[in-house]
């Protein structure tokens, strides 16, 4: 997935307990805050927001160098004047009331927040299952605006957004013809926190940039608790199962390393991700081969997949032999969610409770009451 998204530009940032320090540009000037309320943060490590009397100050780590800052944002009520005296920052007018969503994830977030209707456009709309989005594209009042990677412009002008939000990624060079355009861009760089909770905690930050701020946090501290209490249930076993995930994607394998939230996942429901050597964020491009290597005694394999019909182990096989040499394969425990029928990154990336509770479901039956998956996966047919 991380093939998709985009990088920003880099500011240098240092953030301490006593004292906040921001500027735009590397080696630029910097400004020293003080006197601000920091919202607390449980998880989330890329993301700080600091409340000051006439704004909110949002600084988001750079996740590829966290030495530097990927983006700092002044959030200012459109009901007050502009403060003077503000730091550096990109200025965003809030409530927003006419966005262009590049993410199917944030649009959903974004109508869970009851602000659906600021969504105004979006990107890779074939991609966007959330019903309202749907019929927000078919009935026109949300515009399709091309691809993430190379939107239309021209449609981005027409729609005339307060803000674009989109997901950044390394080494993918600058926006482009949306970099010249007098809109805010928001990079969304939650999908690159170190933890399920720490990803799902950013709906602080788009509470914000919406005015739903206590809806945000309301929403949050129900799926930690919810979380927390799932996790507990595994703290205790001691059969712990190598967990495999995805297949190849064209002829590379994405594995999650050890600093990832899918690996954070499958640690929390009891398991073992087999490529914890790996010390990174996100995901790592291997060989079918050297999964193989690595993975091939795992006796749960859970994919994530994108077809028509419900895929079966057939189906499997017939992709690439190699997949019959797993165990996991072999002993038919196998299992997947079609995500476009399924709604599963939509409704995991900031409810990862309820992907947690599948997956204890999957790894150790014996600790539910009813051991069946809940909201995604399914054990895949033979035929």
């Amino acid at each position: 997935m991380t093939k998709k998204f985009f990088r920003s530009y880099s500011v240098s940032c240092l953030v301490a307990l006593s004292l906040l320090v921001s500027c735009r540009g590397a080696g630029g000037a910097t400004a020293v805050i003080d006197g601000g309320d920091t919202v607390s943060m449980d998880y989330a490590r890329r993301l700080t927001i600091v409340d000051y009397p006439g704004y909110t100050f949002v600084s988001i780590q750079n996740p590829w160098d966290t030495t530097r800052t990927l983006h700092n944002y002044l959030l200012i009520p459109d009901s007050l004047p502009l403060p003077e005296n503000l730091p550096d920052g990109t200025i965003i007018r809030t409530p927003l009331k006419r966005s262009i969503v590049h993410s199917s994830i944030h649009c959903q977030l974004i109508d869970e927040l009851g602000a659906g209707e600021a969504i105004k456009g979006v990107c890779d709309a074939q991609y966007m299952l959330a019903p309202r989005i749907k019929e927000g594209i078919k009935s026109g009042e949300i515009a399709d605006c091309g691809v993430n990677t190379s939107p239309y412009i021209e449609k981005v002008v027409e729609v005339n957004p307060d803000a674009i939000l989109l997901s950044p990624y390394q080494d993918s060079g600058t926006y482009g013809k949306l970099a010249t355009l007098p809109i805010s861009i928001v990079e969304c760089a939650d999908y690159m926190e170190i933890s399920p909770l720490a990803r799902a905690e950013w709906i602080k930050f788009f509470g914000r940039l919406y005015g739903k701020d206590a809806k945000a946090d309301s929403i949050f501290e129900a799926v930690k608790s919810s979380y927390n209490s799932l996790k507990e249930k595994t703290s205790g076993v001691e059969s712990r199962p190598k967990v495999l995930l995805d297949r190849l994607y064209g002829r590379q394998w994405f594995v999650p390393v050890a600093e990832s939230t899918i690996a954070t996942l499958i640690r929390d429901a009891g398991g073992v991700n087999p490529f914890d050597n790996l010390n990174s964020s996100g995901s790592v491009a291997l060989s079918a081969e050297q999964v193989l290597v690595d993975a091939g005694d795992a006796s749960v394999w859970v994919i994530r997949y994108l077809m028509p019909q419900p895929m079966t182990l057939q189906n499997l096989k017939a992709e690439n032999k190699i997949y019959s040499q797993f165990d996991a394969f072999k002993s038919g425990n196998v299992y997947g969610c079609n995500t476009s029928k399924i709604l599963l990154f939509e409704d995991s990336s900031f409810h990862p409770e309820r992907a947690l509770s599948d997956l204890i479901n999957i790894i150790h039956p014996e600790l539910s009451d009813s051991p069946s998956t809940q909201y995604f996966f399914t054990r895949l047919d033979e035929k």
